[in-house]
This record gives C-alpha cells, structure tokens and sequence, in this order.
C-alpha cells in the first residue's frame, strides 16, 4: 500500500503534490474507518465514499469531483504499476459540476467588515491572510506557502515572491497595509511561515478555510452603523 500510494504522488510537485496528497488522505482515512483496505475496493465503496462527501460532509459539486478525480487517478496508477487488475473507480458517476461558479465575492461593504473583523481580531494571523488574499490576490495555497524569507526588497520597495501554479515565481510589489499586517503575523520570527495556524505550525488551506469562516461569522454579527460611509468610500 505504501508503495503504491508513493507511486501515485512520485507524479506529483510542489503544491499540487501538497493538495493532491491531502484529497488522498480523506480517502485513505474514510477506508480506515469503515474497515476496508483501499486495494480491496470495489466500485460500489467508491460510490460509497462519493455519497459520504455529499451527504455527511456536504462539500460543494466541485469538491467532490475534485476528491473522486484524485481516487480515479490513484487507481489508474495502480493499474498501470499492475498492482491491481482493474481499477474500482472506472465506472463511478462523478457529480455534476455548473460550468459557470454560483458564489459570488463579498461586495465592497462586506469586505470592508471582513478586514475590520480581521484587524481586531487577537489573531494577528487573520488580518494577514484576509490582506493577502483581498489586497494582494492571492490564491489560498500561495498565501499559505509564503515564508519570511520570501520577504525583501526592490527598487526601494518592499516585496514578496510568491510561488505560483507550476512553479513560476513573481516578485509582487506589498501595498503598507499588506506590508503592516504581515509584519504583525511575523513579530520578532525571521523563519518560517508567514501565516501559522492555532498550534504555532505553518496555515493550511483548510485552516484558512475556517479562519474565513470565523471572520465570516464575526463580520456578519457588525451593524451597517458600524461603518461609516464617505465621499466615494468607506471605513471602518
């Protein structure tokens, strides 16, 4: 088993290795517990497993699809390592994913409670990873993957590079409140990550994932009196 799941990640570098060894997880886990050994499946505890993170976990159609193309593959090389005859997951019915995404971005107000619920926040780590992600634009993983040492200098600016899909890595140019907000996340550090989740150790996605929805929650709870709106803007 070991072999074979190292075989399936050996296709795999950097964060997608990263994403795709965390999606294999959840399956290998889900096996774990229902007593089953991944390499004695057959198709129906594949769409067991697809009802399971529809039904119990509730992930959205795209996840899904995501999770279940991650298990085909791990499969697929299984079959090609001749480690199994064939694969159980050829035939499983893959959710139906909308070709345009329904979820739309906060609008501007909503923001402006989002990085005020992220800037009070006793998480110096909220504040940066909303500012990395809605001031600088980030993806999740590349805010994530950020190191302190990524942290320097150009032309008298202060910049971060950023490692991209594919590798590629761009110098990108921090505005003072990105700059601000960072600096508070790192402290008196100079290694490791940027952002660290709750037990001092490097912010996964999921980890982001729910410090958005806590600041969510926390955001939502803040009146419209809360803001004060002026000329074209507004603050906080």
């Amino acid at each position: 088993m070991r072999a074979a799941v190292s075989a399936f990640l050996g296709r795999y570098r950097g964060q997608t290795r990263i994403h795709t060894e965390s999606d294999l997880r959840v399956f290998l886990r889900w096996c774990a517990d229902h007593g089953l050994h991944p390499l004695a499946a057959v198709r129906v505890d594949i769409e067991r497993y697809v009802r399971w993170l529809q039904d119990v976990r509730r992930y959205q159609p795209s996840t899904v699809s995501r999770r279940l193309s991650v298990v085909v593959g791990f499969y697929r090389v299984c079959v090609i390592d001749a480690i199994l005859e064939h694969s159980p997951a050829d035939y499983v019915r893959r959710p139906t994913v909308p070709a345009e995404s329904p979820t739309l971005g906060p609008g501007h107000l909503q923001f402006e409670a989002l990085i005020t619920a992220a800037r009070t926040s006793s998480n110096p780590n909220d504040f940066a990873l909303v500012a990395l992600l809605g001031l600088l634009g980030l993806r999740i993983f590349e805010a994530c993957g950020s190191n302190i040492a990524d942290l320097g200098e150009e032309h008298g600016h202060r910049v971060l590079r950023v490692r991209g899909k594919g590798g590629k890595v761009v110098l990108v140019p921090l505005p003072p409140a990105v700059a601000r907000a960072i600096d508070r996340a790192v402290g008196e550090r100079t290694s490791g990550p940027i952002l660290r989740n709750t037990h001092a150790r490097r912010m996964d996605r999921h980890a982001a994932t729910r410090r958005l929805k806590h600041l969510a929650t926390a955001f939502a709870e803040l009146s419209a009196s809360d803001l004060v709106c002026s000329g074209g803007g507004c603050r906080a």
